[in-house]
């Protein structure tokens, strides 16, 4: 629940929701691109903070190493090519997608079997198939992602915003000296 205190800053962060899925649904394309380069930035600050943290912590150094490796790697290579990436980088995404879909699937459609219900197969066939479709192609979900996303953040901005101003404090009916009216 929002707070009523605060409520305002829900509404603003609903409204700025509202407005970026807009602008995914009204520019994909360059909506994703700057998505991918935000991402860039990030995996880049984040390698480097690992290989900063490793004069702090030792512990698990190696795979702070690896992290900090690929983390830094990664990065440049998303603000190098931008184009390329805004491309192969949700492709990517897509296949980790598709290969969940299909691990949940399968999971499903055995627990589904053995007690869980007609449903449950159900679900997992469909998850199935969804995997598999986005297994073979992975650029469709990729082009898709920019749309699927605008459409969530509209979603999800909007009932930030209703829920904001729904909890924002009421009026009292108290008036200035704290006295009923009469």
């Amino acid at each position: 629940m929002v707070s009523t205190n605060q409520w305002w800053l829900a509404m603003i962060a609903g409204i700025a929701l509202f407005i970026v899925g807009l602008l995914f649904l009204i520019s994909p394309k360059m909506s994703l691109i700057v998505l991918v380069q935000l991402l860039g930035t990030y995996w880049l600050i984040v390698g480097i903070l690992t290989f900063v943290s490793l004069s702090i912590d030792r512990t698990l150094w190696g795979w702070k190493i690896v992290e900090g490796t690929l983390g830094v790697l990664a990065g440049l290579l998303v603000i190098r090519d931008p184009l390329w990436s805004a491309l192969f980088v949700p492709a990517i995404l897509v296949l980790f997608l598709a290969i969940e879909a299909l691990l949940m699937g399968g999971a499903q459609i055995v627990h589904g079997a053995s007690g869980g219900g007609l449903g449950l197969i159900i679900l997992g066939v469909l998850n199935v198939i969804f995997g598999v479709i986005l297994f073979f192609n992975p650029l469709l979900g990729a082009v898709a992602l920019p749309i699927m996303l605008g459409i969530f953040a509209i979603i999800g901005g909007s009932t930030l915003a209703i829920r904001a101003f729904l909890s924002r404090p009421q009026a009292s009916s108290v008036n200035p000296l704290g006295t009923q009216p009469a």
